[in-house]
């Protein structure tokens, strides 16, 4: 692994950054025009302004390592996997990782540099020889109160912070103890990294509150806490850091004890180098997290594989590489349910705490669906990840066809191929768009594929390349090329897979239990069959409402988790309020399987609510019939008043007229010609029907509302009850996937405390 460390002030050095600034010139251009001078002249010419001026200073830093980074990223073609940076360079770690673009970034630091430019009469220096509790206690003992520790650089260089004339007794004090070897007062106009920035803080912290970070791509150490950022606190944690201890020592041993680390300085001069030389010597890697300022407030970071001791947050449960592909926090997807339910507004809220949701298209058209995509782009920012859900129509290929044309054109990278039997035509055409090879000979994959699955068969095809005999046919039509083909025969067809158990809507019944194994096992081999260089990720999805189902999904393995039902029952969920209510109330008993409408004729089962309404038994009753009967015309006269009258609240003849206005010509010719595929059509649109009378919330007929849910969502209401998410107005998607993330963390973390407790 690797870090990328960026430096701060004191690093500054007439002519930084030179071939840099020609070489990004609208990035120079940018700067110039929010800071009001020239950035290139700041840091390369003598007698322009004072580069040593803090409110110069910080913004030339800030400048010049952004572009070193970009330049290295254009070098390499890769990024890092942490990032760190001291003090100031704080600000490019963050920009490296995606929290904010470069204008963001250098708005912030001109604020910066302009507060602490303002804090006049203090001074800092560094004490060598000595470490924190030692520096701590000679300040003690001479009652030099008013002084802070401003930077753990190495174990043994302390800087310390205070009024001038403090730090002037303090040199006295400490030139005259014992193992000081150095002290030494560093050149600033104010006290920085103590109490004494409070006033700044306070006024950045209310500058900052106006801006929007995206989600980290990857993990950033915090100088204030010597772990990573945690997401939610990105604004508080930037606000501390001007007046707490910059922990530079314990960063790098946080790093260290993640397992084999390079370290690489990115910026002017080679400071950083140099303290990270010394505290490897100095000092063991940190394999448990560091004692924290605020630990009520600031859950333990921990490792991919956390180590016990060390602790678990809802941040690290999961596989890192899958949240940095992503761009996500949390690896926690909401899963796309049927009509938009899974909504826009949905897919927003997630994307911008850090979490994937995607996009319901099932059951809309083309023109709704490319609505919900553009508004969707409209409202997130560049690296907030989104997704959008791809439901497999066996019936009507076209339709799939249309739906990767318009996902293809509005550059959609992130799909959720549901309900697939195997892959299709349009699937590797999406594929293969994009696709090619790095600089290093890697294979970037721009358009990424999910494929929720449940049976072994199913999931081979897509944990294999594509079939050949599809590539074939699409290189004969020109829909690929032979580049994009000969590409498609070295990767999966799936980054990564979803294996659904139990679920709401269309579900095979699994058990998690059994199929998490298997799958994982078939995976390991497609890896090894086809030499796979990128791991597959294998996330679970179904049954999902609780930490404890959560904790077993993880247990078994999950490298994501997917969420459904309960993300139906929110504020952000596009059906009826009268839905909600329904839901709000069940329990895990309360759901049924019922026939599908749209696998109506193959017999195919969809979960469903049972609890207030009658759909799962009237649709029972409409299969049942279908397959006893040849046509409409053979029911006797009872039961076709039953239907009329209590199933459809309308004639036989207004729903087949319906019928054919909406659906295509070859259909109802087909229909005329057989009348079992008429009794099919009219009794598929009783399901079309209860659906739109649920999402209305129609006041019609709320016995016949089809409702898709699992009984997560009943375990969901039997957990929250008595709390605030007890009523689903409270309910928000963003909310539950961070309090189901963090409540899953603590209870892994006591269960395998209690694992490792010693018997006696």
């Amino acid at each position: 692994m690797i870090t990328y460390v960026f430096p701060g002030q004191g690093s500054q050095q007439k002519g930084m950054g030179q071939g840099l600034f020609e070489h990004y010139q609208d990035l120079t251009d940018q700067a110039d025009q929010i800071l009001g001078y020239s950035i290139e002249k700041l840091c390369t010419e003598k007698s322009y302004l004072d580069l040593n001026h803090t409110q110069y200073t910080q913004p030339a830093l800030y400048v010049v390592n952004a572009l070193n980074y970009l330049k290295r990223v254009e070098e390499t073609g890769r990024k890092p996997d942490f990032a760190a940076g001291h003090s100031l360079g704080e600000y490019n770690a963050l920009f490296a990782a995606g929290a904010f673009d470069f204008e963001t970034g250098l708005r912030l630091v001109k604020k910066r540099g302009e507060l602490m430019g303002r804090i006049t009469g203090g001074g800092m220096a560094a004490v060598i020889g000595l470490n924190r509790e030692q520096v701590t206690a000679v300040l003690e003992e001479h009652r030099l109160h008013d002084i802070d520790v401003a930077n753990e650089n190495t174990p043994r260089q302390i800087v310390i912070s205070g009024q001038k004339k403090e730090i002037e007794k303090a040199r006295t004090v400490f030139e005259n103890t014992k193992d000081v070897k150095l002290f030494h007062p560093l050149n600033v106009s104010g006290a920085f990294h103590s109490r004494y920035m409070n006033e700044a803080k306070q006024e950045f912290k209310q500058f900052i509150d106006s801006f929007h970070f995206r989600p980290l791509a990857i993990p950033v150490i915090s100088n204030v806490y010597a772990e990573p950022y945690r997401q939610d606190r990105l604004k508080e944690t930037l606000s501390e850091q001007m007046d707490s201890t910059v922990k530079w020592t314990g960063s790098i041993r946080f790093l260290m004890g993640r397992g084999e680390m390079e370290f690489e300085e990115i910026g002017p001069g080679t400071v950083l180098t140099g303290l990270i030389h010394r505290i490897k010597n100095e000092a063991e890697p940190l394999t448990h997290a560091p004692e924290k300022k605020h630990a009520s407030s600031h859950p333990e970071a921990a490792d991919h594989r956390p180590n016990v001791q060390a602790g678990i947050t809802a941040e690290s449960l999961g596989s890192d590489e899958f949240k940095r592909d992503y761009h996500l926090t949390y690896a926690y997807l909401a899963g796309g349910m049927y009509r938009g339910i899974a909504s826009k507004e949905m897919v927003v809220k997630l994307s911008r705490a850090g979490m994937l949701g995607f996009f319901g298209t099932g059951g809309l058209s083309l023109n709704e669906v490319e609505d919900a995509i553009l508004t969707i782009q409209g409202e997130l920012g560049e690296g907030q990840a989104y997704g959008i859900n791809l439901v497999h129509n066996m019936k009507h290929t076209e339709s799939e066809e249309k739906m990767i044309d318009l996902l293809l054109k509005h550059q959609v990278r992130n799909v959720e191929a549901s309900a697939f039997l195997s892959v299709t035509p349009a699937l590797v055409r999406y594929r293969a768009k994009g696709v090619k090879r790095n600089h290093n000979g890697e294979i970037i994959r721009s358009n990424r594929i999910i494929a929720k699955i449940s049976r072994p068969e199913v999931a081979e095809s897509f944990l294999s390349p594509a079939p050949e005999n599809m590539l074939q046919k699409l290189l004969r039509e020109n829909k690929i090329t032979v580049n994009e083909a000969e590409l498609l025969r070295c990767i999966p067809m799936a980054d990564d897979i979803c294996v659904e158990a139990d679920s709401g809507g269309h579900t095979d019944g699994g058990v998690a239990y059994s199929l998490m194994p298997a799958m994982t096992s078939l995976r390991d081999e497609m890896m090894k069959k086809y030499q796979y260089p990128k791991k597959i990720r294998v996330g679970a999805a179904g049954g999902i409402g609780t930490p404890d189902a959560a904790v077993a999904a993880f247990m078994l393995g999950a490298d994501f988790i997917v969420t459904g039902s309960i993300n139906q029952c929110t504020v952000e969920a596009a059906t009826s309020d009268k839905v909600k209510d329904l839901l709000q109330q069940m329990n895990v008993q309360d759901t049924a399987y019922a026939p599908a409408g749209d696998m109506f004729e193959s017999g195919s089962k969809v979960q469903v609510l049972k609890k207030g309404v009658f759909f799962p038994a009237r649709a029972s009753k409409l299969y049942e019939l279908y397959q006893r009967y040849g046509s409409i015309r053979e029911l006797d006269a009872k039961t076709l008043t039953q239907l009329e009258e209590k199933y459809f609240k309308r004639s036989i003849e207004d729903i087949y007229e319906d019928i054919t206005l909406h659906y295509p010509a070859a259909e109802i010719e087909k229909a005329e010609r057989n009348p079992k595929h008429k009794m099919a059509l009219i009794f598929r649109w009783y399901f079309r029907y209860s659906s739109n009378l649920a999402i209305s919330g129609s006041e019609h007929s709320k016995v016949d509302y089809q409702i898709h849910c699992g009984p997560a969502l009943g375990a969901f209401n039997q957990w929250v009850k008595g709390s605030e998410l007890e009523n689903w107005r409270n309910r928000h998607v963003d909310e539950i996937g961070k309090t189901l993330m963090t409540e899953t963390a603590a209870l892994l973390h006591e269960r395998m405390q209690s694992m490792y407790q010693p018997s006696y």
